[in-house]
């Protein structure tokens, strides 16, 4: 089974450049096990709202003496190296990723997976698609308080090697690569059947 890295943001909004990162974690999987785990503050330059600190936990006081955003995102670019990425709800991860790396100069191509995208595909009986949502249908371990970056991506590691199992044992397949689940979560329900093992 290949490897691959889940990441997530906590951050003061919801758009990047108007908004900050304030903390990033990342789990390693492999083999379907949790390997390494990265996880820091990242001090954003700006105050964080009331609004936010009540959401995340993560207070002005803590962000004050927090590495910055640069000295932060190249920790975890180092972390990462080449290795492809997942997040719970991609699309915003991969925002803010993008951001806080073009803020540093540099331009760096790391394809990411979205666990939200294919939690769709399989898990139809789902209420909703939110990690919490989630973690508790299919009663995964909780690694901590929800909308920490690090309890979070646990979480998502938790679900990503939980979803790979059932897709692995519901369509019959040897095994499930990293490349595989990317492409099963871009697809269309109604196209599936294109890119599923004849049985």
């Amino acid at each position: 089974m290949d490897k691959c890295i889940v990441i997530d943001f906590e951050t003061t909004g919801l758009s990047p450049g108007q908004d900050r990162a304030i903390e990033v974690a990342a789990v390693l999987v492999h083999n379907g096990k949790i390997c390494d785990r990265f996880q820091t503050l990242m001090n954003p330059g700006r105050r964080v709202s009331p609004f936010i600190a009540s959401y995340t936990g993560i207070t002005n006081q803590m962000l004050k003496d927090a590495p910055s955003s640069s000295a932060a995102i190249k920790d975890l670019l180092s972390f990462i190296g080449s290795t492809p990425l997942v997040a719970h709800n991609a699309s915003f991860d991969k925002r803010f990723l993008d951001y806080e790396i073009a803020q540093t100069g540099k331009s760096v191509e790391i394809q990411m997976a979205c666990s939200l995208l294919v939690a769709r595909r399989i898990y139809d009986s789902a209420p909703n698609f939110k990690l919490q949502t989630l973690v508790e249908l299919h009663q995964l371990t909780v690694s901590g308080k929800f909308h920490r970056a690090l309890a979070d991506a646990e979480m998502t590691a938790g679900l990503w090697i939980k979803m790979r199992e059932d897709i692995q044992e519901k369509y019959q397949m040897s095994d499930v690569t990293f490349d595989f689940m990317y492409t099963f979560g871009k697809t269309p329900k109604s196209k599936l059947h294109k890119i599923l093992p004849l049985n």
